[in-house]
């Protein structure tokens, strides 16, 4: 009887909130510009492995709320009607997550999100038993590179995948049912040994398997020749552009400091905090960094950053090795929430800048071509309006969800990388004034026939994907994965389609956030490994990587 009344209760809210009728009119909702507050005191009961009721504390508005979207770490699960509490969640086994609610009201208006709930998800059963060793392992090495293969294990419960140790530590791991493994970047002429060990979603681990070595060859024939750390750093590495000296600028996102990198020595400095800066308790904060061809004689260094209030773009001088005087403010008032802020941005050849926006998680923003949410914009230098910007503002493409990555080729074509929810992350050509479909389309899925709608050139499914920076150098393009752990490296055709794209450097150092070109030919790479969904300054243990590609 006891568990009875509460659940009764749950079903009664659900039922009420099914059967609501929002107030206001029509006219008062289209006239209501304020969202609704943020969702409150989240909290969960009758946790199992594979479900959950959550509830939370009901939003106010001034006209009403109609709707409450319920989210993990950025993803959409569910939406509820407008006077529920309470959701039931089918949850995965073994994860955590981070759960939050956004309000909506009959406007559209989308509130900031509630405080995020951290939720363990146990497994299905009570697993003490380790998987089986790994069998059949072998090495075989090309140019500079080792794969790594291997029989599957068994389990009681399942395997959740496999790590795999080079000269007994661990360089990388798989995930489920991945049962190869490339190793790039290695020393030429140099004998490796190889194992592999099995783990479980409660943790268990398999012994390690037994050894086998591969001797690599005498120059590099792959498409990383090498890697090699140049930093470490505390709080996590966002934005990172290499300056004309070839010295590096990148930024400390939940610090809200700009560093400098000397590649030389791997010596850091800060070079100044930048003001107003605000978390999101999610992924705002300081975000992308950019500088103009003609920095030696402009020395301007252009920001995106979120406030309380908003994302914007600005930007302020640096000078002899610091920031100097206040920034100056180009864009405002671009919608932020906790996920979705967007973020990079990238001069063209044009000279006109140009800025990654996220639809700040009200979908609906991303098909408004008044709103700034959900776009790339296109700005000159100074922030004012170019006059061939296809709707008479910033906006220069629309129809977007969460693009982070930005990148010319040589034939001045603009190249984008955008998160999807579940299915599809898209690598995208963007064009003036074209719509790429958000949310009615993620990526081919969904009702993708509208007339006009822009394909993106690639798909990736989000789970080996939700990729973030991308970066040109010559005919390649590579992308930096975060939830994928990889570097994916793509060829580009004369007409501008994708080919021969191949997976590099999987799981070997975690999460990928930010890849950049260098001079030299080499590229950037940035990881993300831990805090990158809270605020929380150096919560964090990152690498910044020099990766020298290869053939």
């Amino acid at each position: 009887m006891t568990r009875t009344r509460p659940l009764a209760r749950l079903l009664a809210v659900l039922v009420l909130g099914v059967l609501a009728v929002t107030p206001g009119t029509a006219a008062t909702a289209a006239a209501d510009t304020t969202p609704p507050t943020p969702p409150s005191a989240l909290r969960t009961t009758w946790l199992r492995c594979d479900a959950v009721w959550l509830m939370w504390t009901r939003s106010t508005d001034d006209v009403g709320v109609v709707a409450y979207d319920v989210y993990h770490d950025g993803q959409h699960m569910l939406t509820m009607p407008g006077r529920a509490a309470a959701a039931r969640l089918t949850l995965v086994p073994g994860v955590t997550w981070g759960l939050y609610v956004n309000a909506r009201d009959a406007a559209g208006n989308v509130s900031q999100a509630s405080d995020t709930l951290e939720l363990k998800v146990p497994p299905c059963q009570t697993d003490t038993t380790a998987p089986t060793t790994p069998s059949g392992v072998t090495a075989t090495a090309a140019g500079t590179s080792v794969t790594v293969s291997w029989r599957a294990s068994t389990d009681a419960v399942g395997v959740a995948g496999y790590d795999v140790l080079r000269d007994g530590t661990v360089v990388g791991s798989t995930a489920g049912s991945v049962l190869t493994f490339v190793d790039s970047g290695l020393q030429p002429r140099v004998t490796y040994s190889y194992q592999v060990r099995a783990r479980d979603q409660a943790g268990n681990r398999s012994g390690v398997s037994t050894a086998v070595r591969a001797t690599t060859g005498g120059s590099c024939t792959n498409p990383v020749c090498s890697v090699t750390q140049v930093a470490t750093e505390r709080d996590l590495p966002w934005g990172l552009v290499e300056l004309p000296d070839g010295s590096v600028l990148y930024g400390r996102r939940d610090a809200f400091q700009v560093v400098r990198l000397d590649p030389a020595t791997g010596a850091t400095s800060v070079v100044g905090t930048l003001p107003g800066v605000a978390g999101t308790d999610g992924e705002g904060g300081l975000l992308g960094l950019e500088v103009a061809d003609d920095f030696t004689t402009s020395p301007w260094l252009y920001v995106m950053h979120t406030t309380s209030t908003d994302n914007r773009v600005v930007r302020v001088r640096y000078v002899d090795g610091a920031l100097s005087g206040s920034p100056q403010v180009l864009v405002s008032g671009i919608p932020r929430n906790k996920y979705h802020n967007g973020g990079r941005l990238r001069f063209g050849p044009d000279g006109m800048l140009y800025v990654a926006t996220g639809d700040g998680q009200n979908p609906a923003w991303a098909q408004d071509t008044s709103n700034l949410a959900g776009k790339v914009l296109r700005i000159a230098p100074d922030g004012s309006i170019p006059a061939d910007n296809p709707f008479g503002n910033a906006v220069w493409s629309y129809g977007h969800r969460n693009p982070q990555g930005l990148a010319f080729d040589p034939q001045g074509r603009l190249w984008q990388q955008e998160f999807g929810n579940s299915v599809m992350d898209e690598t995208n050509v963007v064009v003036r004034g074209g719509n790429y479909g958000w949310p009615q389309c993620e990526g081919t899925t969904g009702d993708c026939s509208g007339a006009g709608l822009v394909a993106p050139r690639l798909t990736l499914p989000v789970a080996s994907a939700s990729c973030s920076g991308i970066a040109v150098t010559g005919s390649s393009l590579w992308i930096a994965c975060l939830r994928g752990t990889r570097l994916y490296r793509a060829t580009i055709t004369a007409d501008g389609q994708l080919t021969d794209v191949r997976t590099l450097l999987s799981g070997t150092y975690g999460r990928l956030r930010t890849v950049e070109p260098s001079a030299d030919g080499s590229l950037w790479l940035t990881t993300s490994t831990r805090g990158d969904k809270d605020s929380t300054a150096n919560n964090s243990d990152e690498r910044i990587l020099r990766v020298r590609p290869g053939g």
